[in-house]
């Protein structure tokens, strides 16, 4: 089968097939900006990226800045515009709350540096596609990061349902619920978060419900008890029906755990397919027999991916697996979903957003 999105599906202890290649071109210089727990995961795959290096560390604690920095040997700051005025960037990570995402990003974009942006994008669509045009115009790349798209049984699990194994679509299950403290973390602050639970695991399974079953036409949401004493959602059930008229469940939860061995399963008129912890499998109702296929999740291994992903785009070496576009997709969706909350009922995602052909605005004004 044809790998669709050409990204390394090699072993994480393995070099890219095109180690050889790699280590003759410059390394693109990134930067950080936040320096909390997501961006300790960036740390340690930059460590085994052949196609990047970090250069600039930006964080509001000059403590948190400077021992991130220090492990890898770069330069810190406690200002994002000091890194961005004195720091020669390629690249940059955000890795900040959601409320932070559209003036930070904006600020390197308008530089004219690509932005790599963690899930999600933006707390609402306006600002996501602010923030997307921005990009167009300055002509430089933004993408969503959302590391479940790179993991490599994921990959290999949608050239699975591609290639039609499981016949006609019918139902996805998407199970992310695992018991955490949230009570100290900014997660649960909705003015800094955007929301709970919804908007912090629900983006991950927004993306995955759309990658695997294509654009979501309607989600309805129900929220079970509050027993933290939050002042967000700690637990919800999100419905979604896909424009092709496929269902999905995704069950979240910062409260209980769900003792399961995986937490993406798939249903077609033809088999099942299961993307595991440990292990990812399908079954073929002719044969009767489950087939492995993967050996599971691998978090180092996937935010490799996602580096050098982005920076063989930036590069045109390869395309971007996500997309601007399906960024902003996550946000709607995501925002949908809250006001089926409120609502309680089901309500039609907008997926009529319009962001301006910023190519034919320039040939235009530039013609006149």
């Amino acid at each position: 089968m044809k790998n669709t999105y050409n990204i390394s599906l090699t072993a994480s202890t393995n070099l890219s097939p095109n180690c050889s290649d790699n280590q003759k071109k410059r390394k693109l210089k990134f930067g950080i900006v936040g320096a909390g727990t997501i961006a300790q995961a960036y740390v340690q795959a930059f460590e085994l990226c052949e196609e990047a290096e970090v250069v600039g560390v930006a964080d509001i604690s000059a403590e948190a800045a400077g021992a991130t920095a220090k492990r890898l040997r770069c330069r810190s700051y406690e200002d994002y515009n000091q890194m961005a005025r004195e720091c020669d960037l390629d690249a940059v990570i955000i890795c900040t709350p959601p409320v932070t995402h559209p003036d930070i990003c904006i600020c390197f974009l308008k530089k004219q540096i690509h932005v790599l942006c963690e899930k999600p994008l933006s707390i609402n669509l306006q600002l996501a596609q602010e923030m997307v045009i921005t990009a167009r115009k300055a002509r430089v790349k933004l993408a969503m990061a959302s590391k479940f798209r790179y993991v490599e049984d994921v990959v290999r699990a949608k050239r699975i349902v591609d290639s039609g194994a499981l016949g006609d679509l019918i139902l996805c299950e998407n199970v992310f619920t695992s018991h955490v403290d949230m009570s100290a973390r900014w997660n649960s602050i909705p003015e800094i978060s955007g929301g709970g639970v919804l908007i912090d695991n629900g983006t991950h399974s927004i993306d995955l419900m759309r990658y695997f079953l294509g654009p979501l036409a309607r989600v309805h949401v129900l929220e079970g008890k509050r027993s933290a004493g939050l002042r967000v959602e700690e637990t919800v059930v999100v419905f979604v029906r896909s424009a092709a008229g496929v269902i999905g469940s995704i069950d979240l939860s910062w409260i209980i755990t769900k003792e399961r061995d995986s937490y993406l399963d798939i249903y077609g008129s033809r088999g099942t397919l299961s993307i595991g912890w440990k292990q990812s499998k399908y079954l073929d109702h002719a044969h009767g027999e489950w087939v492995v296929f993967g050996n599971g999740y691998n978090k180092l291994a996937a935010f490799r991916s996602q580096i050098e992903n982005f920076s063989r785009a930036i590069r045109g070496e390869e395309v971007a697996l996500i997309t601007d576009e399906d960024a902003l997709a996550s946000v709607s969706v995501v925002e949908t979903a809250y006001a089926a909350l409120r609502q309680n009922q089901w309500i039609s995602v907008n997926g009529h957003w319009t962001i301006p052909d910023v190519q034919a605005e320039f040939v235009q004004r530039v013609s006149a």
